[in-house]
């Protein structure tokens, strides 16, 4: 509950008012209960503390709001002390609800367990998703994966229900597509463990991606922490339709922005063309904004999400945010940080890649950049599916090329995977056709999980290091990352694409204007491709695939064998020793982009995630070495010998050094996973000092206890080398603002001294003394507990 000042409850007196002298409370938004979900009956939509908050807001902004605003304001958790001003001011914010996938909540658990809190504090779910490797297809390898992960399942189901937390199993479908049919809601505030949280945003909710120690704080009660976020406006006029797809809005902006130009920003869409897109469709292009490194996005409510709510049997929430509608709508005359223009009758569609999701080409001019940058042209594998473009609408459309082309005679050229959503959405097609005519011509189902969008994927096609071409409808493309072949060109595009695409098995290809040969010795060209934004016999649930949590779970024990290499118990970190850092080795100064993907390596590694002392031997052995130009490959500063990145940072604690990285711009772009903050901090490592971070990584360190620092002048990022050892002076009068200095000594014997700039708040500051946020939080309850 918020602490109503005497200004506070002025400005809400002002709803009031009077009828014949009398004073008669007005009809309250609040009056009206609304479950936040089907499966969670006595959780309610709190449209009353948004409206609450923003009459206090206005009242001290004076000015027009943007939606996102709104949104965010009105979940404040103090709105009258609450300091607001865009990209300075760190909000206390209060979500709704917390969603954790497999991989990461495993790392999340283990640190609520540490809180000592026996319930979430808000409604919080676990989805099944990421620990599923595509091998032959959808049955067989959910069964496989069940068998290998039983442990890893075992313990996240015991742990929700010991916890009071929902439990979606393996083969449930991805995260953010269970999240959009069953607990999305307009005007809502989720915060989840997974860098495409934000697909909720086709719901008009902002939803955000986060490390699980972010997770780990609202399941406990404590304000969720976020630096208030400008906002970039993408005005849509024009209609959308024929090969273009909202997938081409995304490729489209992300061209325009590139992978850091949405960091610290809400990306808020508006506009006539907005009433052209599905709910799912919206969904797909919030969902892809995590690649523009973006704090989220959204669209405002409309009748397009009311009619994907109802058609998800939830017309009650569909109702109430229309009586909320003029609060789920920027206000008339709302300022932007920046806006960009997009005519969707204008658009062309774009394929965006290689090796990375922003080099954005419209499919005319695919064939002479694919020529002119020898990017190989025979296409291997199209993938359609992923959480970013798995809808029903997606498989409808993609299903209609299909059909097409297999009356015409035409075979598959490349192989072609389909990855459901969701059971439902698995179910749905199952019924309607869908599934009966990929298979006809070719194409593999794979289980209703990640799969090779994450690098869950047991490739056999090529061998690794063959230079080789893959389309998919996924959201990310990094070196790497969708089989872990460094030489396969990773291409994202609409599933409309993508089809087209496999059908002709080259980039050469344009489906728009160009023919196929077919048997009959007729020249075949693909129709604009159709379906259906929502099924036209309805949903299909499939099979039943949720675990809600026991009335009684006094009695629930949680499963963690001591003697697993899959699930470790954490030991707190140790705290600050008061001192300034002093001779630190570099362990790695990194050359260029250096992702999550790069710091914590996925695929096989996902194994690992619930084992910090096994995961951390992957830590950083994808990022280059500024030195050799090569992965996983540094001197060792005590004896002069090379070896892999890990080690050599196990050597270097086990001596009792500390030690620091030396990283670029947008250092640690790309997946929320927090273990690429907390190997480092496990290995000993005391900052990482780059020229700028992406966002949601820049908190994870400050989460473990790390120092995040960068460059004040990102100039100064050429000074050091691999070689030095260094020194951070100003640390034991740390202070929110105040620069510190990186005394580098280099090999030589010559000293740079560089100021360094850092983020940190009064609060963080608090948590680097402890050791790590948790630590912090842990000590708070022994005291309360105590008191």
């Amino acid at each position: 509950m918020l602490n109503i000042t005497n200004k506070t409850a002025d400005a809400v007196r002002a709803l009031r008012h009077v009828a014949k002298g009398m004073a008669t409370a007005a009809p309250r938004i609040g009056d009206t209960k609304v479950a936040m979900s089907l499966l969670e009956k006595n959780a309610f939509i709190n449209y009353q503390r948004i409206e609450d908050n923003l009459v206090i807001v206005r009242e001290r902004l004076n000015r027009p709001l943007t939606l996102s605003e709104k949104i965010l304001y009105g979940h404040l958790d103090d709105a009258a002390n609450q300091d607001i001003v865009r990209g300075t001011s760190y909000l206390k914010l209060r979500p709704d609800r917390v969603a954790c996938q497999d991989a990461t909540a495993q790392m999340a658990l283990l640190q609520f367990m540490s809180a000592g809190m026996d319930t979430a504090a808000v409604p919080t779910t676990v989805h099944c998703d990421h620990l599923i490797e595509a091998q032959v297809g959808g049955v067989k390898d959910l069964a496989r994966a069940i068998s290998i992960n039983k442990e890893v399942y075992d313990f996240l189901a015991t742990a929700t229900a010991k916890y009071g937390l929902g439990f979606w199993k393996p083969g449930s479908g991805i995260i953010h597509q269970i999240i959009l049919e069953n607990y999305a809601f307009p005007g809502g505030l989720m915060i989840g463990t997974d860098s495409h949280t934000p697909n909720a945003g086709g719901l008009g909710m902002i939803a955000c991606g986060v490390g699980g120690a972010d997770a780990v704080d609202v399941m406990a009660g404590i304000p969720w922490e976020l630096k208030c976020p400008k906002v970039i406006g993408v005005n849509l006029t024009g209609k959308i339709g024929g090969w273009t797809t909202p997938k081409d809005v995304i490729l489209k902006v992300a061209g325009i922005l590139t992978v850091k130009g949405g960091t610290g920003a809400i990306v808020e869409y508006t506009g006539s063309g907005v009433e052209s897109l599905s709910c799912t469709g919206m969904a797909t292009i919030c969902n892809m904004g995590a690649e523009i490194g973006a704090t989220t996005s959204l669209f405002p409510f409309n009748e397009r999400m009311a009619e994907y709510l109802k058609a998800t049997k939830r017309p009650e929430i569909a109702a109430y945010a229309q009586q909320f509608a003029h609060n789920l709508k920027a206000d008339k005359g709302a300022e932007y940080d920046q806006v960009i223009e997009i005519n969707l009758s204008e658009l062309e569609p774009h394929i965006n890649g290689p090796f990375t999701p922003d080099l954005a080409t419209p499919i005319s001019k695919l064939a002479a950049e694919a020529k002119k940058n020898n990017w190989p042209d025979e296409i291997k594998v199209g993938l359609i599916g992923s959480c970013t473009n798995s809808s029903y609408e997606d498989m409808s459309r993609s299903a209609a090329l299909f059909k097409e082309a297999k009356d015409a005679g035409l075979e598959l050229k490349s192989k072609f995977t389909v990855t459901p959503g969701s059971e439902q959405v698995r179910a749905t097609i199952a019924r309607d056709g869908q599934i009966e005519a990929f298979e006809n011509a070719g194409g593999v189902v794979l289980a209703n999980a990640c799969g090779p969008c994450i690098g869950q994927w047991d490739r056999q096609d090529v061998k690794k290091g063959e230079a080789n071409t893959i389309v998919t409808s996924y959201n990310r493309n990094f070196t790497g990352r969708n089989d872990a072949n460094p030489a396969t060109h990773a291409f994202v595009a609409s599933p409309d694409i993508v089809t087209a695409l496999a059908f002709a098995g080259s980039l050469s290809f344009n489906p728009l204007t160009d023919t196929l040969p077919t048997p009959s010795g007729k020249p075949f060209k693909f129709s604009p491709p159709s379906g259906f934004a929502l099924p036209p016999s309805g949903y299909d649930p499939g099979e039943d695939t949720f675990q809600a949590p026991p009335q009684d779970r006094a009695s629930v024990q949680v499963k963690v064998d001591p003697k697993s290499d899959r699930l470790q118990l954490l030991k707190p970190f140790a705290p600050w020793d008061g001192k300034d850092p002093k001779d630190l080795p570099v362990l790695i100064k990194v050359a260029g982009k250096c992702t999550t993907d790069h710091i914590s390596a996925g695929g096989p590694w996902l194994k690992y995630r619930g084992h910090l002392e096994n995961i951390s031997q992957n830590c950083l052995i994808g990022a280059i070495n500024s030195e050799n130009g090569e992965a996983n490959k540094v001197q060792n500063q005590l004896d002069g010998t090379w070896g892999g990145v890990p080690q050599v940072a196990a050597a270097y604690r086990a001596a009792g050094i500390k030690w620091v990285v030396i990283g670029d711009h947008n250092y640690g772009e790309g997946s929320s996973r927090e273990h690429a903050a907390l190997e480092p901090r496990f290995l000993g490592g005391a900052a990482i000092i780059v020229r700028s971070f992406a966002r949601i990584h820049e908190t994870n360190l400050k989460k473990q206890g790390m120092l995040a620092l960068t460059f004040a002048n990102p100039e100064d990022y050429d000074k050091l080398k691999g070689t030095d050892k260094v020194d951070i002076i100003g640390v034991e009068t740390f202070a929110p603002g105040k620069n510190l200095t990186l005394v580098a000594k280099h090999a030589d014997g010559s000293v740079d001294e560089i100021p360094l700039a850092h983020s940190f708040n009064e609060g963080q500051i608090e948590w680097f003394k402890a050791g790590s946020a948790l630590n912090l939080m842990a000590a708070k309850a022994k005291a309360a507990g105590s008191a």
